[in-house]
């Protein structure tokens, strides 16, 4: 009976310091982590940008922002994005910010004026996962 209350006493002081949890094996989800390779523009209103997965779990993408150098961001919360781009993966995926004729799929303008894709100017590109992550991006044309 001794040995019984003395076991389990270690037990709940185990579990209570945290000791039990580290020494149960736990599945790990993975790590979202996402880089730019490389990017270009086309017509003044598309970025395209090879964002490679350099994490350990698969991401889809779905929603992105772009800034301008004055703050302007365009928006598309409804944009379907790569989904499933594998761990190591490269993805060609396209910015685009033209409203006209709804090109862009849902876009839509905030905090400032219209604007295309300068030479010279930084661009700030903002990416969403599924798993509500975020990633930045920096790009000049």
């Amino acid at each position: 009976m001794v040995v019984i209350v003395v076991v389990a006493s270690v037990m709940v002081y185990a579990w209570s310091t945290g000791l039990l949890g580290s020494l149960l094996i736990t599945p790990t989800a993975g790590k979202e982590a996402l880089n730019a390779d490389t990017y270009s523009f086309y017509n003044g209103t598309m970025a395209a940008v090879n964002i490679r997965n350099t994490g350990s779990a698969s991401v889809s993408l779905v929603t992105y922002y772009v800034k301008d150098p004055s703050g302007s961001t365009y928006s598309n919360t409804a944009w379907i994005g790569p989904t499933g781009i594998a761990p190591n993966a490269v993805s060609p995926t396209n910015f685009d910010i033209n409203t006209v004729g709804n090109h862009c799929g849902g876009c839509t303008l905030s905090g400032g004026s219209a604007y295309t894709f300068t030479p010279g100017s930084s661009y700030t590109i903002t990416v969403v996962t599924s798993r509500n992550n975020q990633f930045v991006f920096t790009a000049i044309r």
